[in-house]
């Protein structure tokens, strides 16, 4: 008879999260619950009862899991961006692909369809926080400031957008797929030449 390893709490926390990650990007938000995450990963129901008390819990817990992922990655991007290395193209994508691909806008309009708005706090806090640890020295003026979070703001509305109706919306206006994306990297764009005048 084969045994089960025995994770660690924070292993077997890990391992959950990343099971309703899986199951996020495969089948949608509806699907994220305790019994469905549970058979992903062989543990029971008691089990994730005990690391996230509820299946709302559960959400939470994905959203800001998926929220400090994603804002690592786009934090990467910034750097490689203003090291000459990357593009704000890159950066734009990286910040839509997240709300599409990696499933964090339909987590979202779910989580806000089923009244458990305080889920969405970690995604906000942790892109606040992302926006304020990157803010150049050149825009640590006030203004500077309400500059960067206006342009996170836009950003991040447009990928959401993006991720809920955007290309159906794009191509009953006849305009591209990548429509929101391109306007995206504009903003970026004529935002990070500001910065750079000033």
């Amino acid at each position: 008879m084969a045994t089960r390893k025995r994770l660690t709490p924070e292993e077997s926390r890990n391992s959950a999260l990343e099971a309703a990650r899986a199951l996020l990007i495969e089948t949608g938000p509806q699907s994220v619950t305790l019994k469905a995450v549970s058979a992903r990963v062989g543990r029971t129901h008691a089990n994730l009862l005990h690391h996230f008390g509820s299946a709302s819990g559960l959400q939470k817990a994905l959203a800001e899991h998926l929220a400090k992922t994603v804002c690592e990655t786009i934090k990467d991007a910034v750097r490689a961006s203003r090291a000459g290395l990357g593009s704000p193209r890159e950066v734009v994508d990286l910040a839509f692909d997240a709300f599409d691909k990696e499933g964090a806008g339909g987590l979202a309009s779910w989580m806000l369809l089923t009244g458990n708005e305080d889920a969405l706090d970690p995604i906000i806090e942790t892109i606040h926080e992302l926006v304020d640890e990157l803010a150049p020295e050149e825009a640590s003026d006030h203004q500077g400031v309400m500059a960067m979070h206006e342009n996170t703001l836009t950003l991040v509305l447009l990928a959401l957008g993006d991720a809920l109706m955007g290309k159906a919306l794009a191509r009953s206006l006849n305009l591209p797929e990548s429509a929101a994306r391109d306007r995206a990297e504009r903003l970026l764009t004529d935002s990070l030449d500001l910065v750079g005048q000033g």
